[in-house]
């Protein structure tokens, strides 16, 4: 009885024992595995971090290769269909005297008003605003009108869409006319401190750049234009998208140079030489700037396209203004991920086109400036320049040509607007990329009193007057 007592003794010492080891490690337990959590949460965040920053090196690095290895193949395409047109030209009943004149003459004619409405811009900013507004919508009711006396299946179509722009361009511009005084102080705060010497060299670069390269793709154009099949078709149409990016990359190319120079000015006072953050864009962000070239248009076609919806829609019918919402929503959604204001910190930050865009967005949200540049006018004037000189451009190539050859000049003209259209907006880039630095710099340091009033005095209308 005596040991079977102190065997119950010892199992109750022990079960005694385990409980209070069970206890002091219930105690310890709140103290130790929250700072191993913690540790595990940071270490996890980072290798996130770190992955997501080599997906979108490598992503930088495929859209540079597929950049350049695109230049490569379409300049062999363009010198072989050239050959081959002027070879077979005779043969397929093709005209080269009557096709490649006018062309090539409307191509000489974008460069030249690059060229002006770049000075006009620098020299009265204001003037040259209201110009465009207004000035665009006459021409494409003229290039409608051409269009419809060219009298085929596509240019009665065309004509009739030019037309019905034209009326919409000038709605827009009656709709918008209050927001020209804000618009002038903008471009006129960005002009004020034109570009060096060496930016104007290398906007004037730029441009050259673009009308020999545009030629160069004319002739490839033309070639296939001479046999004329199916397959030269797609080719024609290779041609023009090798044209859309690769001025679009140019045009990035200045913005993200020319936005860094300006934003150091703007926010620190400090006047960076232009030829070093050209070599540095060339050097570390041609892969964002490539990345952009592709995404901008597509999402600001997109983000347009939403606004416009929802201001046809109305609250009148509730399917069409559910769909209409929602469509705003994934716009909304995608401008976050791509906006030509993440090109300013693509050129300060070296920061990648997506995560540029994610960061500037959050920012521009956060000290309540996303209502003002949704409304600033300075990418409807760039767009209405870009529309007026691709207007120009049609007008002198399609008139030539429905005076020497009336069956050429649909083509003609259209070549003509794309490549008008692409050159004058390559020469806008230097002030867009301007006002873009100007607002990053305004969102990062309010207080900034290098910075005119202009922003905040805007913030206060709107939020007393709204629009």
């Amino acid at each position: 009885m005596k040991r079977s007592k102190e065997m119950n003794n010892d199992a109750v010492t022990a079960i005694n024992v385990q409980n209070f080891h069970i206890q002091v490690q219930e105690e310890k337990l709140p103290y130790i595995i929250p700072n191993q959590l913690i540790f595990l949460q940071v270490e996890e965040s980072s290798i996130q971090l770190e992955t997501a920053m080599v997906a979108g090196i490598l992503v930088q690095r495929i859209f540079r290769v597929l950049f350049f290895s695109h230049i490569v193949l379409i300049a062999i395409l363009v010198i072989c269909l050239t050959i081959r047109g002027l070879l077979s030209a005779h043969s397929h009943h093709f005209h080269p005297k009557k096709w490649y004149p006018p062309l090539l003459t409307a191509t000489g004619c974008a460069g030249i008003v690059a060229f002006t409405w770049q000075w006009f811009t620098l020299c009265n900013p204001s003037r040259a605003l209201r110009t465009a507004f207004w000035l665009s919508p006459l021409l494409t009711c003229a290039v409608g009108v051409l269009f419809l006396l060219i009298g085929s299946a596509a240019g009665l179509t065309i004509g009739v869409i030019a037309i019905v722009l034209a009326l919409i361009l000038s709605l827009y511009t009656c709709w918008v006319n209050p927001r020209f005084d804000y618009a002038t102080k903008v471009l006129s705060i960005a002009a004020a401190s034109p570009p060096a010497k060496t930016t104007t060299v290398v906007l004037n670069l730029s441009i050259i750049t673009g009308t020999v390269y545009s030629c160069f793709l004319v002739s490839g154009i033309g070639g296939a234009t001479a046999v004329g099949t199916v397959t030269d078709t797609l080719f024609i149409l290779a041609i023009l998208a090798s044209l859309a990016w690769s001025t679009q990359v140019i045009r990035n190319t200045l913005q993200v140079t020319i936005a860094r120079v300006k934003y150091l000015h703007y926010a620190y006072g400090v006047d960076m030489d232009l030829r070093i953050a050209l070599r540095d864009t060339f050097k570390y962000s041609m892969g964002s700037v490539c990345i952009s070239s592709v995404l901008v248009p597509i999402i600001t076609v997109v983000h347009g396209s939403a606004r416009a919806i929802s201001l046809i829609a109305g609250g009148t019918d509730e399917f069409l203004f559910s769909c209409a919402n929602c469509y705003a929503a994934v716009a909304a959604t995608l401008v976050n991920y791509g906006n030509r204001w993440g090109l300013v910190q693509v050129g300060v930050y070296n920061k990648g086109f997506v995560q540029a865009s994610m960061d500037t967005w959050e920012m521009l949200k956060k000290v309540g400036l996303e209502p003002i540049i949704d409304r600033d006018l300075t990418v409807s004037f760039c767009f209405l320049s870009g529309m007026a000189g691709g207007a120009i451009c049609t007008l002198v190539g399609g008139a030539w040509t429905f005076a020497v050859h009336k069956s050429y000049a649909t083509e003609v003209s259209i070549y003509a607007f794309l490549i008008g259209y692409f050159m004058c907006r390559i020469e806008m880039a230097w002030l867009q990329s301007c006002v873009s630095a100007y607002y990053i710099a305004y969102t990062e340091n309010p207080q900034n009193s290098r910075l005119d009033p202009a922003i905040l005095f805007r913030l206060e209308e709107f939020q007393r007057y709204g629009d």
